[in-house]
C-alpha cells in the first residue's frame, strides 16, 4: 500500500485531532497501525505521548502520597488483626519428622546442628509460623532489623505489641 497525497493529508488531520494510530489505521483503511506511526514519523509530526511535566505536578504529587497512605493503611491493618500477646505459648522442640501442619515450622538453630529443631508451637490459622516468629517473617517495609540476640524482643515488635 503506498501513501498518496490524500492520506496524507487525512493523516495529519487525525494525528492533529489526537487519534491514535491503530484509529487512523482503521479510518483510512489498508493500513497498519505500525505503518502510520512510521509515516508520522517521516514527516516530523508532533510526538503524541504526554511526559508527567505535561501533567499537573501538584496532581502526580498528591496521588503518589495518597498511595503510600494507603500501603501504609493496609500493611498496618495487616498486623493489628493478630492480637498480640507478651506471653507466648513455650515452644515444643519438634524435628521435621513430627511437624503437622498446626506446627511452627520456625527452624532454630543451623540443620547440620546436633540440636537443630523447629519452634513447634500451635501455628495461625493459614500460615506456616507462631504468632511470635509471624513477626520475624512478616516485617514492615524498611523496618528489617538484625536481632543480635534471639531472646532480645526487636523494637518494631515492642510497638506492634504495645499498639494491640
Amino acid at each position: 500500500m503506498s501513501w498518496n497525497e490524500e492520506k496524507v493529508a487525512k493523516l495529519k488531520e487525525l494525528w492533529g485531532k489526537g487519534n491514535t494510530a491503530s484509529q487512523i489505521a482503521e479510518i483510512i483503511g489498508g493500513l497498519s497501525r505500525n505503518a502510520v506511526i512510521g509515516k508520522a514519523h517521516r514527516l516530523n509530526l508532533s510526538a503524541k505521548i504526554k511526559t508527567r511535566t505535561a501533567t499537573s505536578n501538584r496532581d502526580f504529587d498528591t496521588s503518589v502520597e495518597d498511595k503510600k497512605i494507603k500501603s501504609r493503611k493496609g500493611r498496618r491493618n495487616k498486623f493489628r488483626s493478630l492480637i498480640i500477646e507478651k506471653d507466648f505459648e513455650p515452644e515444643n522442640p519438634k524435628q521435621l519428622e513430627e511437624l503437622d501442619e498446626n506446627s511452627c515450622k520456625w527452624p532454630i538453630g543451623h540443620p547440620d546442628e546436633k540440636d537443630f529443631y523447629f519452634c513447634g508451637r500451635s501455628s495461625l490459622k493459614d500460615f506456616s509460623y507462631c504468632k511470635l516468629h509471624l513477626l520475624y517473617a512478616y516485617q514492615p517495609k524498611g523496618k528489617k532489623e538484625d536481632v543480635a540476640d534471639k531472646d532480645e524482643v526487636p523494637e518494631f515488635i515492642e510497638k506492634k505489641i504495645r499498639s494491640a
